[in-house]
């Protein structure tokens, strides 16, 4: 498998080592949000200076080192406030309402038959190529009816990532084609695309019960978070949070079917197939897009 990695089309996000540097500064404010670490402290600890760390972040997030702090800190406020509830959970749905749903990417999708399914992709031709995105190495797998995967992983974790994907759906025909998983990859990562008259179009590729959990995902606004139960008594199914949080765990389109909004049940942010920084950056670069408004 020759792995190549394409540029956006547009400079949207940080690449190559920014995008390490960026990691270690958001696991450091969300893991010492007490210590209320200054812009100097956190510019030491990745090995940049004050300036350049607040460039690179703020080119990154939409808002500076000392604002996504302030968006932890808050959060963490509120979860404490409200006793009783989950405890993120509580936390992202407190006060916000923000410009909309991950459907803000206008997403159209569609379901591969129980048929296509159960063959693991016989007769299928996806085509896959690797793009830089703000949260790493984005892996992206189409067909010809839409999109149909997207992963992540760190330099060096190319062929990983491809593997395990490709377990999905061991019987298809991959074809590694940057040319046609780059308009994709262009669209998924700037929000300025995100567009009613040319929406993005997925196809689920999973059993019926994975596909009515993200289809659940897809209906968790920006800015907000759901539990594995509530999730599971949103299907209809209020017993099964175990089989939800599996569900969730094999989410093949992640980002755009926001698994990174789905929490355990204490309103905790449990593990992410790709890594819980990443989850934590997503949510973060969210935070910074899609700035809250006063309810």
């Amino acid at each position: 498998m020759n792995v190549q990695t394409a540029t956006l089309e547009r400079d949207i996000t940080p690449t190559g080592s920014d995008y390490e540097i960026v990691r270690q500064a958001i696991e450091m404010i969300s893991l010492d949000y007490r210590e209320q670490p200054s812009l100097e402290t956190l510019a030491e600890a990745v090995g940049e200076t004050p300036s350049s760390l607040q460039k690179l972040f703020t080119r990154w997030a939409g808002l500076t080192p000392k604002g996504f702090l302030q968006a932890v800190t808050l959060n963490h406020a509120r979860r404490l406030l409200d006793e009783g509830a989950p405890l993120l959970d509580a936390a992202f749905e407190l006060g916000m309402s923000g410009p909309g749903r991950l459907h803000d990417l206008f997403v159209t999708h569609e379901a591969m038959s129980p048929g296509d399914y159960k063959s693991r992709g016989r007769g299928l031709t996806i085509r896959y190529g690797y793009h830089l995105s703000p949260f790493g190495i984005a892996l992206v797998m189409a067909t010809d009816r839409g999109l149909c995967g997207l992963a992540f992983c760190d330099a060096g974790e190319e062929r990983e990532a491809f593997e395990d994907m490709a377990r999905r759906w061991p019987n298809a025909a991959y074809v590694e084609d940057v040319a046609a998983t780059l308009p994709y990859a262009s669209r998924i990562f700037d929000p300025s695309r995100w567009q009613a008259d040319q929406p993005l179009r997925v196809v689920l590729i999973g059993s019926d019960f994975q596909i009515r959990v993200w289809e659940a995902l897809l209906r968790i606004p920006i800015n907000r978070a759901r539990t594995y139960s509530a999730l599971a008594a949103e299907i209809g199914n209020p017993s099964a949070s175990r089989a939800v949080g599996a569900a969730v765990g094999a989410n093949p389109v992640s980002f755009v079917v926001p698994c990174h909004r789905a929490l355990g049940k204490s309103g905790a942010l449990t593990g992410y197939h790709w890594g819980l920084t990443r989850k934590r950056a997503m949510l973060g670069w969210e935070a910074g897009h899609f700035q809250p408004q006063a309810t």
